[in-house]
């Protein structure tokens, strides 16, 4: 890597490291002091009147911050989400009160509603109200969507839709650890519940029995205007049809009829019934509405304005965007009925509004029962809360023994055998030796993925299958990864074409999940990708995952690290090795029949099953070579081979990324007669400029003045229909191609 690179991230992280310094509520461990607002879902049957009081009174500190919030916002001309905000407030205060962050926890799938959700925390005292007010959308610790940090939720909000599976692998991780008593819930809009990893997520609920309940803001109103005027459809059916149980209630701002449907939700969670609560809403007269929230004046001027009668029957949502913020809410009352005066408010806003006249309204002045409920919960003690961070990716995880690894017995030099023998006796090693902490999620493809033997040590609570939903698949491991902190593996695996394609989504989701330390990482995933390369069997374009190496580098920066393994006693030490490791792992497997590398001097295998995995293996060396080919996955027997035949030239087998600083430029400033490399995979065109591991080693081998050439597929359009060796020699990756290439550097 060139030193202008190397400066370059020296000084990122000196920002990173200021940034982080600078932030309040990030770090390894921060121990929070809140209100004991604290309700047993278990046992309570009902709330008492001092606690819905209480509710009551932090619903409106809460959408009060929220407000000053988007003021202080319009002051440097932004603006938010406020109206899905102040939304979420009241149902999510009722959630955190039921939570205790082990075997009951929540997570927010309408990401876009984080300034109710750090509003809610301020109210419980996670966080300052002034750094809700000041700096929302404006610093690390109050980023614009929802991040975690102390009472929040670990599963940070990104595309509307994703966190439905992630939640429902999350639950299930949950019950699998916690047994009974375990229970997620995932508040939801009335979008993103239609996308497809949300279906899928909601039929893997099902078919797994996971202990979650979704609440539905279904507020009537979407980005561009009323749902009904963009998909005018009931969810109910649909998501019922997925198995969904649906619990109707009128009305998620009541919370003594909301607590009444957590607890049948609960109940059901319990028995491997998710459900979702959904509020219907109903239809009154705009005054009795007025009447029922004390804002009679104002409903009164608002429909006058607008020529309609306070006698009108009108639908009320039974979750009410802008919810307090009576004349925001009023028009979108107006809008979801078709009235003159309409408005949507998904990207709420305080500008040019005056904050002080929208506080200033019944809805948003707490009565003398919820100040006093509100003055006794502050009397109380503190309730303790500590939040952790998850562990640095690299830290031990599950390992195996020695002993136990050299017990392992696969094919030696002189024979051939696929890769996914190597990582099937792998994984099987680790189930049986540690069953309780080993969860594999299946695309029906175990038994050509080889993940089935593992799956044979493992309880049915350990093991998901999911069918060809590769996308769904993918996210619900994440959630998994987010059941606990502690050791475990989490390994789903299909083959490379659909990993990149329809399940690309799980390793984007690892671009916004915070750790508690501030730091966007790949979760605790490994992500086995089956089938790479051209070595696909004789499946044509169809089959083929040319990208998987570009895949692995796209996502390097939140990868602990991405295996190529070359042969399958390689692929055994990568999955022993990714096994032992705590964090994101990539892992690409070739199909085919390779040949068991064999030590140079022909003395026995390259590598034995009771080796320590390492970046780059030195395969070939001759005294004095200048030049070296440098190989990555599969066509490392072909590097041997024309060493062999050259006589001078070094074999380096890359086994996986990334490398060690200086490590590529240290081995590529040995050979300054030139390096040649080889990967099966899509290294580039002249339009696109080199790509793959070839791309990474031609930036190298550019600033050292070192001579390069590459070996890997270029122009994929036409290939013929039959084996890798084949394949590969149509694309010109054979011996004799090696030879002469090594000859022109």
């Amino acid at each position: 890597m060139a030193a202008s690179m190397y400066a370059a991230l020296a000084g990122q992280k000196r920002r990173n490291e200021k940034l982080l310094k600078d932030a309040r509520y990030l770090g390894q461990r921060v121990r929070s002091q809140v209100l004991p607002l604290q309700v047993d879902i278990a046992k309570d049957k009902a709330l008492s009147n001092a606690q819905i009081d209480a509710l009551g009174g932090l619903q409106v500190a809460a959408a009060q911050t929220a407000i000053r919030s988007l003021g202080s916002l319009a002051q440097i001309g932004e603006l938010d989400h406020l109206g899905g905000g102040l939304e979420l407030i009241p149902s999510l205060l009722l959630t955190l009160a039921v939570t205790d962050y082990e075997a009951v926890d929540y997570t927010i799938e309408h990401a876009h509603t984080s300034v109710g959700y750090y509003a809610a925390l301020s109210a419980l005292g996670f966080i300052d109200e002034k750094a809700v007010v000041d700096e929302f959308r404006r610093g690390l610790d109050v980023p614009g969507h929802v991040s975690w940090l102390p009472g929040g939720t670990q599963l940070n909000g990104g595309r509307l839709g994703v966190m439905i599976p992630v939640a429902v692998g999350q639950a299930l991780g949950k019950k699998a650890k916690h047994g009974k008593g375990s229970w997620v819930v995932c508040h939801c809009g009335d979008a993103g519940y239609v996308s497809g990893q949300a279906l899928n997520g909601f039929n893997g609920a099902d078919v797994h029995g996971a202990p979650i309940t979704f609440v539905m803001h279904r507020n009537g109103i979407q980005l561009s205007g009323s749902t009904e005027s963009i998909l005018d459809k009931d969810p109910r059916p649909m998501v019922a049809a997925m198995g969904i149980e649906i619990i109707e209630v009128k009305s998620l701002h009541d919370m003594a009829g909301l607590y009444r449907a957590y607890r049948k939700a609960y109940s059901l969670a319990q028995r491997g019934r998710p459900s979702m609560i959904y509020p219907t809403g109903e239809e009154v007269t705009l005054a009795k509405f007025a009447k029922a929230h004390g804002i009679e004046a104002i409903v009164g001027d608002f429909a006058a304005q607008n020529g309609v009668a306070l006698d009108k029957k009108v639908w009320i949502p039974g979750s009410l965007m802008s919810y307090g913020d009576v004349e925001a809410m009023l028009e979108c009352i107006f809008l979801v009925n078709k009235l003159p005066g309409g408005k949507g408010h998904h990207d709420g806003h305080m500008k040019g509004r005056d904050v002080d006249a929208v506080l200033d309204n019944p809805m948003l002045t707490s009565n003398g029962a919820q100040k006093r409920a509100l003055s006794g919960l502050q009397r109380r003690a503190k309730r303790t809360v500590v939040t952790k961070a998850r562990p640095a990716p690299g830290s031990r995880n599950l390992s195996l023994t020695k002993s136990a690894r050299k017990a392992v017995s696969l094919k030696g030099i002189g024979e051939s055998d696929s890769a996914r023998a190597g990582s099937e006796a792998g994984y099987a090693l680790v189930a049986k030796h540690h069953p309780d902490k080993v969860f594999v999620v299946s695309c029906d493809l175990d038994p050509s993925t080889k993940l089935a033997k593992a799956r044979s040590f493992l309880a049915a609570d350990h093991q998901f299958e999911m069918s060809i939903e590769e996308q769904a698949a993918t996210l619900v491991t994440n959630g998994l990864a987010m059941s606990g902190s502690e050791p475990q593996l989490n390994v789903v695996s299909t083959f490379a074409a659909f990993f990149e394609g329809i399940a690309r989504e799980g390793f984007d989701l690892w671009r916004y999940q915070r750790n508690l330390n501030g730091v966007n990482e790949g979760l605790n995933v490994a992500f086995h990708i089956s089938h790479v390369g051209a070595c696909t069997g004789r499946d044509h374009f169809s089959g083929w995952g040319l990208d998987w190496i570009n895949v692995g580098l796209t996502y390097l920066p939140y990868v602990h690290r991405f295996y190529a393994p070359a042969d399958a006693r390689a692929a055994f030490i990568a999955t022993c090795d990714l096994s032992a490791h705590y964090g994101a792992h990539i892992i690409g497997i070739p199909r085919d029949n390779l040949p068991i590398l064999a030590r140079q001097d022909g003395s026995g295998p390259l590598w034995e099953t009771s080796d320590t995995w390492e970046a780059v293996t030195a395969y070939r060396q001759y005294k004095g070579a200048k030049k070296a080919i440098l190989a990555l996955g599969a066509p490392a027997f072909l590097a041997g081979e024309a060493a062999e035949k050259l006589g001078d030239v070094d074999v380096h087998i890359i086994n996986g990324l990334p490398l060690e600083k200086g490590a590529l430029e240290g081995l590529v400033r040995r050979y300054p007669g030139g390096v040649v490399t080889i990967e099966d995979g899509f290294i580039g065109t002249a339009e696109t400029g080199v790509r793959g591991f070839a791309g990474l080693v031609a930036g190298v081998a550019s600033q050292l003045n070192v001579s390069a050439a590459h070996l890997g597929v270029t122009d994929p359009r036409t290939a013929p229909s039959e084996g890798h060796m084949e394949t590969w020699a149509h694309f010109g990756m054979t011996r004799a191609a090696l030879i002469q290439a090594v000859k022109s550097v």
